[in-house]
């Protein structure tokens, strides 16, 4: 897939079946996230999936691009592995919301992007190329045995023979394929029943104490990842991909930050712009902001009607066929490589921060910092990494 795309107009939304197939890229790395949040919190279902569906139609419309809005990564995997309450979520997701607003109104946010080179960006897309893979190869593709093998293998040869395909997109195609799968073998009919029902956000106001709270549990891990990721790298896929649009760092973490000052008092959970999002909602066809518009109405109908049995309902679909869109999203981000393939020394800094995002406790402040040191210690000489 070429790096940057054609220069000629675009409408800023449609609604066809490459956008709805670009729309559905997404669900592997959110689905999880969003389920396990809300049952290890205890957070009303309702408020998170209606709230994180409105997210997404607003940043379609905002952007008239394929910008998707994502749960952050960092702040979900605290809450899920100390079972933190809703109460500091939403006082943490406050206190980001500020904090990236700030950067943005300021300008500082700037000024950290004129800092960070290419290459370490590039190196942070190639971290989380990293995880997703390891996610889908470690926990969704063997998630149902032999039958999850032959159900993943069916998908890749799918995905291989029509990826591109504009007719006959593949993501559409292959995620027919999990639904029929589910309905056939693993719908529960009386779950779906009692799952039917409508349920609307409520109103909370977060109180001082969770906001403080959250700040220094949640806020303070995330924001390294979303200064990678949700912002400098998410900005470089849009001159990638939309180069006709001068879109830049301070933008999107204004949108960031106004996104999280409006979640915590419906019962939101957190939220990000992200590269691996967008670069998958491409890969399989989206290409306005249509794209996320039909993706946030997903969320939105299962929030507003199904929400009080969301986790079961989303159990009917096989874990094998999201492995196989999270490996091509994977292989995807990975690609962006190629554009400092030239420069040995941008490369193998650059698969240095992505093994450091990937492989460390606090990855993403950890290969910014030392991507950025090394790359400003080589242009002065004091260090080399080859030629």
């Amino acid at each position: 897939m070429p790096l940057t795309a054609p220069t000629t107009t675009r409408p800023r939304i449609r609604f066809d079946r490459n956008e709805l197939a670009g729309a559905l890229a997404g669900l592997g790395t959110d689905l999880p996230l969003l389920i396990g949040v809300i049952a290890a919190s205890g957070i009303d279902s309702a408020g998170v999936l209606v709230m994180f569906g409105l997210m997404q139609i607003f940043s379609g419309v905002w952007y008239g691009m394929p910008m998707p809005v994502q749960p952050l990564k960092a702040f979900a995997a605290l809450v899920i592995a100390q079972k933190i309450p809703g109460r500091v979520i939403s006082g943490g997701g406050l206190a980001i919301g500020v904090s990236m607003l700030v950067l943005s109104v300021s300008g500082l946010i700037d000024a950290v992007a004129r800092l960070v080179p290419k290459p370490v960006i590039r190196g942070i897309q190639f971290g989380l190329a990293l995880q997703l893979a390891t996610l889908a190869l470690k926990e969704y593709v063997p998630a149902a045995g032999l039958p999850g093998y032959a159900l993943a293998t069916a998908a890749f040869v799918v995905t291989v023979a029509l990826l591109g395909n504009r007719r006959w997109p593949a993501a559409l195609v292959v995620l027919a394929l999990g639904v029929a799968y589910g309905l056939l073998f693993q719908l529960d009919y009386a779950t779906a029943t009692r799952a039917i029902g409508l349920h609307l956000p409520t109103w909370h106001v977060p109180q001082v104490a969770d906001v403080l709270t959250g700040a220094v549990l949640l806020a303070l891990p995330q924001i390294p990842l979303s200064l990678g990721n949700s912002v400098l790298a998410t900005r470089q896929v849009v001159e990638d991909y939309f180069p006709e649009r001068r879109l830049t760092v301070r933008q999107i973490s204004f949108t960031y930050g106004l996104m999280n000052l409006v979640n915590p008092f419906l019962g939101g959970f957190p939220v990000c712009h992200g590269s691996g999002g967008m670069v998958g909602h491409y890969t399989f066809g989206g290409r306005t902001g249509g794209s996320v518009v039909l993706y946030g109405t997903l969320f939105v109908v299962l929030g507003l009607f199904f929400s009080q049995g969301f986790q079961q309902l989303v159990q009917i679909f096989p874990l094998p066929i999201l492995g196989v869109l999270l490996m091509f999203e994977a292989l995807t981000l990975a690609a962006l490589l190629r554009d400092i393939s030239e420069s040995r020394t941008g490369l193998l800094l650059a698969l240095l921060v992505g093994l450091l995002c990937s492989g460390l406790p606090y990855g993403y402040l950890v290969g910014l910092l030392v991507g950025t040191a090394l790359y400003y210690a080589m242009q002065r000489g004091w260090v080399g990494l080859g030629k």
